[in-house]
């Protein structure tokens, strides 16, 4: 059984199956108001891949950002096609959100 965790502090969410990460999204909090999830990369362990843990992690992303009613700007290649897939779960953000998203993104390495 997988379990989904956010770790805020290290910008993780991360599946975890019997005690090991087996996948995660790296993620920071847009500094803008509004404020915004920002998914930069998605990653799953070999040997795991192809078992719905990449799309359980962002799904679980954008009900953590609806439940804290903020948006969620998906750089992560992965995270905008599953947005793409799945309108209903995940709501597009406006250019200029995304914009400013890779502005923190390109102006703090530690963000990457």
């Amino acid at each position: 059984m997988t379990d989904i965790r956010d770790d805020r502090a290290e910008r993780r969410l991360e599946a975890r199956e019997g005690g090991r990460v087996i996948g995660r999204i790296d993620y920071f909090v847009l500094d803008a108001v509004p404020a915004a999830l920002v998914a930069v990369h998605t990653v799953v362990e070999p040997g795991h891949e192809g078992k719905g843990v990449a799309g359980a992690l962002v799904g679980e992303f954008y009900a953590i950002a609806a439940r804290q009613g903020v948006p969620v700007v998906p750089l992560c290649p992965y995270a905008a096609r599953w947005a793409g897939r799945h309108p209903d779960q995940a709501p597009e953000a406006s250019p200029e959100l995304v914009e400013k998203a890779r502005k923190q993104l390109a102006a703090d390495p530690r963000e990457r």
